[in-house]
């Protein structure tokens, strides 16, 4: 199971590769630094800052405000899909009880 990273940590290692990744000749070797300071793993942090760069506008992509929504509407759809499976059932067995036939 993957260790939670304290989102303190999160954010400053992407403000750091984000502030210093002009000092570097790579984003990658930006990315290696910090995450080697921090004490994080490099592809943790690579992805970290891309999606910092898509929720800045500076890359196309999915926000993650647009993630959470997309995330909380499948939750929804979800409970609804089993809400209308449960009450389904319900009517099938108050229709069969209701049946004169099986009395």
């Amino acid at each position: 199971m993957p260790k939670k990273i304290d989102q303190a940590l999160r954010d400053r290692a992407v403000r750091l590769v984000l502030e210093h990744r002009a000092e570097y000749p790579s984003n990658a070797k930006a990315i290696a630094a910090v995450a080697r300071q921090e004490g994080v793993g490099n592809e943790s942090l690579r992805r970290w800052v891309v999606q910092a760069d898509i929720d800045a506008g500076n890359r196309d992509g999915q926000t993650s405000e647009e993630h959470a929504e997309i995330r909380r509407l499948k939750a929804e759809n979800r409970r609804l899909r089993e809400d209308v499976a449960i009450l389904r059932a319900a009517t099938t067995f108050f229709a069969g009880e209701l049946d004169p036939r099986n009395h």
